[in-house]
């Protein structure tokens, strides 16, 4: 795990902590750089959110909704889509990998590279459920456009890029019955100075009130460009719940939630505390567990109840490589079907993050894990 920042010290930019890449494992948190979440934000983003939802997050005193798992994750349960691939397409990883300097040029030209009909075919061919794309993370480079963020950032030219991958994404998958979901920190790209300050993001367990309210549009915007195309969000860096979220006033967990769901009301979400090995939800706001698990061979479940725990849908996430995104197989094919069993015994959702090349393409290795993994967990008919 990365260091935590002193309270009492004076507040940073994120992208002051950089450091350099290791060469062994590492944490998602130390993936992260720091990018711990976001914050109380003051007022709530006021394009496009759902006025209802907004007047109920802003409500100083309004009780706690019981979590709505069981209906926006039902989807989860159903063996059509219970299990599903993740990966990191990142362009500073990529650019490490493969020996580059990433440009706004490079990025552009990789991400046009994409062949999402290829991509999906694989995930078929695999009886992958769900598919989970990040968007971006502390690069400041995203494979999507969003002009809300280019206007607060200005930086130019864009390091969104050009082609909106997710919206590509869609169709491909939608024939295949696969559901599209997005991976997001909830902090600002901690490699990206300029980013950073533009945001008025500061690292660690402050109350970042300003920067919420900026984050809170930028995922607005996607998520109204989206719509109902994107099933679900999966929200990382979510290390500092209590100091930034759980507040009776927006911006706190509700507002967050609103905006995700800005475009389609029924998107399913997940906000990452970090690695923790009993399987919880952290919010009524969420509909199922984040389940960040580096090490899957002690993942618990405690006092869950029709596949779900305190009303969130039990979900797992974890990685087949050495680490996030990187490497060859750390497991043998038996081993990844046993772990996903125990999640699956309990009727839990699990989502395995698998490497991919400077063109989107998964690997011979991780292809015959995930293939494995379709033998022994087959899709059947969705229900009606």
């Amino acid at each position: 795990m990365g260091s935590r920042p002193n309270p009492v010290r004076e507040l940073r930019w994120c992208g002051e902590r950089e450091k350099a890449m290791p060469k062994g494992k590492m944490s998602r948190r130390d993936w992260m750089m720091g990018a711990t979440g976001a914050a109380l934000a003051a007022g709530l983003p006021k394009r496009g959110l759902n006025e209802a939802a907004v007047l109920e997050a802003g409500q100083a005193g309004t009780p706690l909704k019981p979590n709505q798992g069981s209906g926006r994750a039902a989807w989860m349960q159903n063996p059509q889509y219970a299990w599903g691939v993740m990966t990191h397409y990142l362009a500073d990883w990529q650019a490490r990998v493969n020996h580059r300097e990433m440009t706004v040029e490079l990025w552009n030209k990789m991400v046009d590279g994409i062949d999402v009909e290829g991509m999906a075919k694989r995930l078929e061919q695999v009886g992958a459920g769900h598919y989970q794309l990040s968007i971006g993370q502390n690069s400041g480079y995203y494979l999507a456009p969003n002009a809300v963020y280019d206007k607060m950032v200005r930086i130019k030219p864009s390091k969104c890029s050009r082609r909106d991958l997710v919206a590509d994404f869609y169709e491909p998958l939608h024939k295949r019955d696969i559901k599209l979901m997005v991976y997001l920190p909830s902090g600002a790209p901690a490699g990206d100075r300029v980013a950073c300050e533009a945001l008025e993001w500061h690292e660690g367990p402050y109350p970042n009130r300003s920067f919420q309210g900026k984050w809170e549009q930028v995922i607005a915007e996607w998520s109204r460009t989206w719509g109902t195309k994107v099933a679900g969000w999966w929200f990382d860096g979510c290390y500092y719940p209590n100091s930034m979220y759980r507040s009776a006033e927006a911006p706190n967990f509700a507002s967050f939630a609103a905006a995700a769901r800005a475009g389609n009301r029924d998107s399913a979400l997940a906000f990452n505390p970090g690695v923790v090995y009993r399987l919880i939800s952290v919010s009524p706001e969420e509909d199922y567990t984040c389940g960040e698990i580096d090490k899957p061979e002690q993942v618990t479940v405690r006092r869950s109840s029709g596949g779900q725990v305190d009303g969130a849908q039990l979900h797992m996430l974890s990685f087949l490589g050495e680490t996030w995104g990187m490497g060859s197989p750390r497991f043998t094919a038996d081993q990844v079907v046993g772990f996903t069993k125990r999640i699956r015994d309990v009727e839990g959702s699990v989502t395995w993050d698998v490497p991919v090349t400077m063109d989107g393409t998964i690997t011979d290795p991780f292809m015959e894990q995930l293939t494995a993994l379709g033998k022994a967990f087959p899709r059947t008919a969705a229900s009606s």
